[in-house]
C-alpha cells in the first residue's frame, strides 16, 4: 500500500513538472518493452508506439529477436499493408517518458482492418513479449475476444474520455518538438491573410473539449480529474464520409475532402437571401447564412445543376455547422470561452477548421475562440499508453 502511494505521488510530480522523479524507474522495472497505446474507434484505429533510443549494450544483448523485429518493422516503414499509415510528421522526438528517452510514433489504420492487425500480432509472436495491451475506444470491447483467442493477448480496457483528456494534457505539456501543440486561425476566411497562430494552453481550465470522430462528444473540463460529458451528436466525421460515399461514389476520406475543396455548397444549400432576398436584419442574420442545408435540392433543376463536388462541400459544411452550433451553445451554457476541437475528422480538413474558427468568433461577437491541436485524433491512444505506464 505504501509503495502504491509513493508511486502515485511521484507520478503526479512527473505530470506537473515534466521532470523524472528520482525513484520512478523502480516502479517501471517490471514493465518490458514494447510500449503501446491503442484507441480503437468506430472508423479508425489509432496506435502510439514508444521507441526507446537509450538502449544500453547490455539491454541490446538480452533483447529477444521478436522485439527487435517489431521495432524494426514499425520504425522502418511509413506504410503497413495497403491501409496502415505512420504519420511521420507527428513524431515526437527525444521524449523522456518515465525515465526512458526515445521517440513517440503515431500510426493509424481503418477499423475494418483490425482482424488483420491482430493476426499480424499473432504471427510476430507479440504475446511472447507482452501479454497485456492498454486499449481504449469502443473497439477495446468489440475486439477483446479476438485479441484473446487469435493473438493470445489480454486487453486492459480504459475509459475513452479519461484517456482523451489525459492524452491532450500530456501532449500539450511536452509540446511538439519545441513548437506549440495548440494553435488558432487568424483571419480564417481570407486566403491571403489567414495564418496559424500558436496558442499557450499552459493554464487550460476551464475548457470545452469537442472530440469529433465518427460521432461527437463534448466535454466541459474543469481540471485533469474533474470533467463532465455535456452532450454529443451522432452527426460527425462518419456521417460526412458516409454521405459522401452515397452522394458521390467516393471511397476514401481523403477523396471526399478533395471533392469538397472543389465544390460550392451554395448551389446545394438554401441561404437566408434565397428566402428574404437579402439579410434578415431584425435578428442580425446576413444573407449568406445557411437557412436550410441541402434545401435547394427540393428543386429538380437545382439538383441537376449540382455537381458531386458541390454535394461533398455541402455535406462537409452541414456537419461542421452543426458541430459548431452545438459547441457554441454548450460553451455559453457552461460559461467557457475556450473551445478545443480534436479528432480525426479534422485531419487534413482545413476547410472545417477555418469554418469553425470563423463561425465561433462571428456568432459570439469575439467571445469564443476555436483552438486546435496538431495531433488531432491521437490523444486517446496517448492516454492509453500513459495508463499502461501508470499500471506498472
Amino acid at each position: 500500500m505504501r509503495t502504491k502511494l509513493l508511486y502515485h505521488q511521484y507520478l503526479a510530480y512527473f505530470y506537473r513538472y515534466n521532470v523524472i522523479p528520482p525513484f520512478k524507474s523502480i516502479f517501471l522495472a517490471s514493465l518490458a518493452f514494447p510500449w503501446f497505446g491503442l484507441d480503437i474507434g468506430g472508423t479508425l484505429v489509432k496506435l502510439v508506439y514508444f521507441e526507446p533510443k537509450d538502449i544500453t549494450m547490455e539491454e541490446e544483448e538480452e533483447e529477444v529477436e521478436n522485439l527487435k523485429s517489431i521495432r524494426k518493422y514499425l520504425t522502418s516503414n511509413t506504410a503497413y499493408g495497403s491501409t496502415g499509415i505512420r504519420d511521420v510528421h507527428l513524431e515526437l522526438k527525444d521524449l523522456t517518458l518515465c525515465g526512458r528517452k526515445g521517440n513517440l510514433h503515431f500510426i493509424r489504420f481503418p477499423t475494418y482492418d483490425m482482424p488483420a492487425f491482430i493476426q499480424m500480432g499473432s504471427e510476430k509472436h507479440f504475446s511472447s513479449l507482452h501479454t497485456t495491451l492498454c486499449a481504449t475506444g469502443g473497439g477495446a470491447y468489440k475486439f477483446e475476444q479476438d485479441f484473446r483467442t487469435v493473438g493470445d493477448l489480454r486487453l486492459c480496457k480504459m475509459d475513452e474520455l479519461d484517456c482523451l483528456i489525459k492524452g491532450v494534457l500530456y501532449i500539450d505539456s511536452v509540446g511538439f518538438n519545441g513548437h506549440s501543440e495548440c494553435y488558432y486561425f487568424e483571419n480564417p476566411t481570407d486566403p491571403e491573410k489567414c495564418q496559424k497562430v500558436p496558442f499557450n494552453l499552459e493554464n487550460p481550465y476551464p475548457l470545452l473539449l469537442v472530440n469529433i470522430g465518427s460521432g461527437v462528444s463534448i466535454l466541459a473540463v474543469y481540471s485533469k480529474d474533474n470533467y463532465k460529458r455535456v452532450t454529443g451528436t451522432s452527426l460527425g466525421g462518419g456521417t460526412f464520409f458516409g454521405l459522401c460515399c452515397l452522394l458521390t461514389g467516393c471511397s476514401t476520406f481523403e477523396e471526399a475532402l478533395e471533392m469538397a475543396s472543389l465544390g460550392d455548397s451554395t448551389k446545394v444549400d438554401k441561404l437566408v437571401r434565397d428566402i428574404y432576398g437579402g439579410d434578415y436584419e431584425r435578428f442580425g442574420l446576413p444573407g449568406w447564412t445557411i437557412a436550410s442545408s441541402f434545401g435547394n435540392m427540393m428543386s429538380k433543376e437545382k439538383r441537376d445543376a449540382a455537381s458531386k463536388e458541390d454535394l461533398a462541400r455541402a455535406a462537409l459544411i452541414t456537419i461542421t455547422n452543426n458541430i459548431g452550433s452545438i459547441a457554441r451553445m454548450c460553451a455559453l451554457n457552461e460559461n467557457i470561452n475556450r473551445v478545443v476541437f480534436v479528432g480525426n475528422f479534422l485531419r487534413i480538413n482545413t476547410i472545417s477548421m477555418k469554418f469553425l474558427a470563423y463561425a465561433l468568433d462571428y456568432w459570439s461577437k469575439g467571445q469564443l475562440k476555436a483552438l486546435f491541436l496538431e495531433h488531432e485524433g491521437y490523444f486517446g491512444a496517448v492516454g492509453a499508453l500513459l495508463e499502461l505506464l501508470e499500471s506498472a
